[in-house]
């Protein structure tokens, strides 16, 4: 069974496991969504050479869970967690049309402001509220992709893939935005480690009063 298959079936269990309307929302989920098409995926393919192939295979799982259309149903199902809230915060899983819109996005210039004022407040005593992790690269060069929102539909935090780090920092590593106070962290080395973390918190995310 590869990782992305023991995530799948963790996750099924977790939503089994939070009761008969957690079950229920597992049930009808499995039962509209479909996995990514093939043209779909040799577009990510092509356009992200380096995506994780985990992340593929959750795709071909499920193409997408944020407020995505299957058939005549939009749905918005909680799929992936982070470090928040000792991983109790919830998020979803982009779609592959999604993660291919991503690609006209430059985070560095997003983050700009982000960047320029952390590197700022840190030369005044006192440091700042804002935090950038140093194995983030903090120009308009960094290459991320978003592959994630949370379940405030992305106004407080959001996941990456970083394609270029830092020189302390490695490709690939997984980053995570969180807003106020705005912070930028490394909370896995890899889309695999990032897996793994939210597996070995149980998937917490995943609480019976969210679907009472």
């Amino acid at each position: 069974m590869t990782l992305a298959q023991q995530y799948i079936e963790g996750l099924k269990n977790a939503y089994l496991k939070a009761g008969k309307n957690g079950a229920e929302e597992w049930e009808h989920f499995v039962s509209v969504k479909h996995g990514v098409s093939a043209q779909d995926e040799m577009k990510l393919l092509k356009n992200y050479p380096e995506i994780p192939a985990s992340l593929v295979e959750l795709l071909e799982f499920a193409d997408g869970t944020y407020w995505r259309q299957y058939g005549e149903e939009e749905i918005a199902f909680y799929f992936l967690g982070s470090d928040v809230d000792e991983g109790g915060y919830p998020y979803y899983l982009y779609s592959a049309q999604q993660l291919l819109e991503d690609n006209d996005m430059n985070y560095g210039d997003n983050f700009a402001d982000l960047f320029y004022w952390y590197k700022e407040e840190m030369e005044k005593e006192g440091g700042s509220d804002l935090f950038v992790d140093g194995r983030i690269r903090q120009d308009s060069r960094c290459e991320w992709l978003c592959f994630s929102d949370c379940m405030n539909n992305g106004g407080t935090s959001s996941l990456f893939i970083d394609f270029t780090p830092a020189q302390s920092g490695r490709k690939g590593q997984i980053i995570r935005f969180l807003h106020d106070p705005d912070r930028l962290d490394v909370i896995a080395d890899s889309f695999d480690d990032y897996l793994k973390m939210v597996m070995g918190k149980d998937f917490a995310f995943i609480q019976p009063e969210f679907f009472d």
